[in-house]
């Protein structure tokens, strides 16, 4: 059971960083560390959009499997 877990959360891992990456292709590359600070209060349309909430139901995966594995562990 222990290596079901550690195998999703090292899969949901990958994806959210390829995901993020994702978001930050289109912008320049000091956007990627904060220093664009005006992208932060567009509306975000279409495709960026799902990427977007596609990222953030991943975290909360990622955070759920996070959880359930230090539990499992301890």
């Amino acid at each position: 059971m222990n290596t079901a877990i550690d195998l999703v959360m090292l899969i949901v891992s990958i994806t959210l960083i390829l995901v993020i990456l994702l978001q930050t292709k289109g912008s320049s590359f000091s956007g990627a560390f904060g220093g664009d600070s005006g992208s932060i209060y567009r509306t975000r349309r279409g495709v960026e959009k799902t990427l977007f909430q596609f990222t953030v139901g991943l975290a909360v995966v990622f955070l759920i499997i996070a959880i359930i594995t230090s539990i499992v562990s301890g």
